[in-house]
This record gives structure tokens, sequence and C-alpha cells, in this order.
């Protein structure tokens, strides 16, 4: 069989089939109308983003320029004196980086001459006397450390940890200019590998997009794919208020199987013990279903949760129940999840209106309606409170 790369019927025929597949799905009679829309209002808000990170970008730029001409000038031109206030303050910054307790590290400054005096860790003492000899304006440092080869004992060398400095492109987030000229580059080489043909193409086409949806969504490679990042591809975040008392709430939450009829994504929960099934319906109404067990249970104030190993969707939250001053509960909930191709299968599934964050807020303006009002709608049928209470 020729391989795709080689002129093979196969590349159109499947090109084909997936834009055939996008037009069944956008002009279903219906609901063509409202998932159109849907992808139209994305389409503008994405403009909207992109404009501005656009000026982001630009602001971002500028001031890296100016830092540029500020430490040429500086080196072109040295200060011909400089405060004792000041050096310290350039110390300080300094062992901040290369130290893991730079709180305990006292600092004093004479006439361009820096003394280090404190606790330290004894492999830290001589990277800390090197970075401070090399700040602007220093002359000379005078070494009196107390060196400790653990931090067993000393007060001052208790907790903290020694950030270190890594290049921006391994760092978790990115600056809007990193995030703008590593996009161009990634569009650049997505563009380049289009137009060639053969095994090498189709790599640099790999890699171009790959860079330019990294800094697109400003998420590390593990999380934007869902390799290697467990359940921590995307975070959700939410608290609403319930006017009924907390115990009333959380007896039904406990009752997972209650969940269907409220959270519209749910087909069914069976719940065996602290382990529970779940089945959901995902974008154009796939089927997701994973395996859950209850890690952390406090009556009437927490539920905590995580997916079982081999889960197809891997996740773990939490559900807090405070009660407030208005006589009612406060409802927070953290989720985290990782989806089928991690946060790009979660952008994918947003484009099609599937947006796990909005599904949780109307998931949950149904609760409070549910409690509220006595009623609630979900999948189809009217749920009423009594019902669910009994």
């Amino acid at each position: 069989m020729k391989s795709i790369t080689n002129g093979s019927p196969a590349g159109p025929m499947l090109f084909g089939a997936a834009v055939g597949a996008g037009l069944m799905y956008l002009f279903d009679p219906v609901s063509g109308r409202r998932r159109r829309g849907l992808v139209r209002d994305r389409a503008i808000h994405l403009s909207h983003k992109t404009s501005g990170g656009a000026r982001k970008a630009a602001v971002d730029t500028a001031h890296r320029l100016e830092g540029i001409a500020a430490i040429a000038r500086a080196r072109l031109h040295p200060e011909r004196e400089v405060s004792d206030d000041m050096l310290v303050e350039r110390v300080r910054s300094k062992l901040g980086v290369v130290v893991s307790h730079p709180h305990a590290v006292q600092v004093t400054a004479k006439d361009g001459t820096v003394t280090l005096s404190g606790p330290i860790l004894m492999h830290e003492a001589k990277l800390a006397l090197r970075y401070a000899s090399r700040v602007r304006g220093v002359d000379d440092v005078v070494d009196a450390l107390e060196r400790h080869d653990s931090a067993a004992g000393v007060p001052g060398l208790q907790g903290g940890t020694r950030r270190g400095r890594r290049p921006e492109l391994l760092q978790e987030n990115w600056a809007p200019s990193l995030r703008w000229f590593v996009g161009a580059a990634g569009a650049t080489l997505l563009a380049s590998g289009l137009r060639v043909r053969g095994a090498l193409g189709l790599l640099a086409a790999a890699l171009g997009a790959g860079v330019l949806l990294r800094s697109v969504t400003n998420l590390p490679t593990k999380r934007l794919y869902g390799v290697g990042a467990g359940r921590r591809a995307i975070e959700l975040n939410k608290a609403i208020h319930i006017a009924v008392p907390p115990e009333q709430l959380f007896a039904f939450f406990y009752n997972f199987e209650n969940f269907p009829r409220f959270m519209l994504h749910l087909e069914s929960v069976t719940v065996d013990g602290e382990r529970s099934h779940w089945v959901a319906r995902g974008p154009a109404g796939v089927r997701v279903s994973w395996d859950a067990e209850i890690v952390r249970f406090e009556p009437n104030r927490l539920i905590a949760w995580q997916s079982l190993p081999g889960s197809m969707v891997q996740s773990a939250g939490v559900v807090r129940f405070e009660a407030d001053a208005r006589g009612g509960t406060l409802l927070a909930v953290h989720m985290t999840y990782n989806p089928p191709a991690g946060a790009l299968g979660h952008t994918v599934a947003s484009l099609f209106g599937a947006d796990a964050k909005h599904a949780l807020h109307d998931d949950l303006l149904r609760l409070k309606s549910l409690f509220e009002d006595g009623k609630a709608r979900g999948n189809g049928q009217q749920v009423s409170r009594n019902d669910l209470l009994k």
C-alpha cells in the first residue's frame, strides 16, 4: 500500500470524510443553527483574545527593549557612586535566586564592601558569595556566613526552597512577547512543512503545529496533550450560594446517582460502596466513562474524589459545604481533569459547545433552582426536590 505522502488517494479521502462529518454536524436540521451560532461566538471570542494578546505582546516587547537599553547604558557608563542601601537591595535580589533561605542571610554594605552573615547551608555558601561579588557596584565581599551541613536544629533554615534560574522557554507560563514570537515561528514552520512533501515536511508541520498550540494555549506540553499530566490538564473552580442548610445539601450531594437528573452531560452514575461508575456525553454525543472513588469524607463539610487508574477520563476534585451568614450554604467546587488529548481535546470540545466550565456553571444553577424553587429541568424531564430527597 502506498503511503499518503506518495500520492495515495487516502489523504484526500480522509480529509473529505472529516469535512463531510463537520458539515453534517454544523448543518443538522435540528441542532445545526445553534451549533453554528456557538462556533461563530467562539470565533469572535478567539478574535478578541488574539487582538488583546497582540497588544500585550507589543507592550511587553517595548518594556524588554527598554530594559536592554538600560543595561547597555549602565555597562557603557559605569555608575560613579552607588548608595549602600542600593547595594544591599541588589545583593538580596541575587540571593533570592540562588539561596533556599535568603531571609536568614544578613546583608550590609559600606563604601562598596558587602558583608554576608547569618546561617546558610554549606553547599550554597560558595554560590552566594560568587553571585554577590558579581553585583554591579560591589568592590569586595566579606564572608561572615555560618555554614551548616543541614537545616536540622537551625531555626533560620527551616522550610524554603531554592528557586534557581530557568530559561524562559522552559517555564510553565510564557510572557506575552515570547508567546507571540514563538507562535509566529510555529505558524511559519507549519506553513513551510505543508508545502514540502515527504516525511520531512510532515515532521516540520507537526513540530510547527505543536509550537503554535503551545504558544496559543500557554500550557505546558504535558498538560496540552494530556501526556504525563495525571489529572491536572484542566482546572475548574466554581462557588455558588444556595439557600439551604449545609446538612441538607450535603445529604443530597452524597447520593451521586441523583447527578444525571440535573447535570445535562451525565447519562448515568452507578454507586458501589465508595466507588462509582460515571457515563457522560462528550462532543458530538460521543460517550466517555470513568470509575471514581471517594478519598476524603467529612460529614456536612467536604467530599473529595479521584478517578481510578485506567479510566478514560482522569479526574479529581473536592466539594466544600460552608454555612454562611445568610443562613444558607456556600458550595465551592474545585475540579481537575484530563480529557482525551488533554487541554487540546478540551479546546476542541469547547469549540463545539461542550465547554466544561460553562457546563459546570449551568449545572450548579440548576441545582440552586432545584433547592430554592423546588424544581429544575434535566435531561428532558422535570425534577422536583421532593422526588430526589425521598
